[in-house]
């Protein structure tokens, strides 16, 4: 894909999640593959609901920038290990909404998701009646220290089942979520987060009725 392409698909998502409250002040970041070595990003420190293609710089799969006088976010290693990892991967979004925050923060290792219309938005599963346990990494300021533990985590999951699903939370912080294209990827995270706030509103109800027992 062309950069300029990238950019403006990059843009468009940004202006998406912010209206949905899901990158507030200059959190989260995206990207797109550009080809089988570069991937374009958003910089460091911008508020995503106000993004320029000039906000959009172009990294190495070992995030290592084209044009040095431009800074990415430190978890942009993150994206890069993605896009190592799964190569049909072409676009990675990340966000940080209150549901998959708090959520992240009372879960264990994993999220089960299940019986919810939206689980089609992950691969291979064309029902609701499935399940989908989507992975809780802890929260780690040493991002390749974090990518090893979910290169590790990866290879635990594929030697087990095989199918890896293409998100994951990080406790207390956001989520993850990858597709092959940048619609794919948007329509991944609108579905995640709402089962998300599902689960938020379901745990709330039942704390809810337990005090008033």
């Amino acid at each position: 894909m062309r950069q300029e392409a990238a950019a403006a698909q990059i843009v468009a998502a940004g202006r998406r999640l912010d209206a949905l409250g899901w990158v507030p002040a200059t959190a989260g970041n995206f990207s797109v593959r550009l080809d089988a070595r570069r991937l374009a990003v958003t910089v460091s420190g911008r508020h995503k609901g106000f993004l320029t293609p000039d906000d959009v710089m172009v990294v190495d799969l070992d995030g290592v920038a084209e044009n040095p006088a431009q800074r990415s976010s430190a978890e942009t290693l993150l994206h890069c290990g993605i896009y190592r990892r799964f190569p049909e991967a072409g676009a990675v979004l990340h966000g940080h909404s209150i549901a998959n925050t708090v959520l992240s923060r009372l879960a264990g290792n994993s999220l089960t998701l299940a019986g919810y219309e939206l689980l089609k938005v992950f691969p291979g599963l064309p029902t609701h009646d499935a399940e989908v346990a989507v992975p809780v990494v802890p929260n780690d300021q040493d991002i390749a220290r974090m990518q090893r533990g979910l290169d590790a985590l990866w290879d635990g999951m594929a030697a087990d089942m095989g199918a890896i699903p293409p998100g994951y939370l990080i406790r207390g912080h956001g989520s993850y979520v990858w597709a092959p294209d940048m619609p794919t990827a948007l329509a991944r995270m609108e579905g995640l987060e709402f089962m998300l706030r599902c689960e938020l509103e379901e745990q709330r109800w039942a704390l809810k009725e337990r005090n008033l027992r």
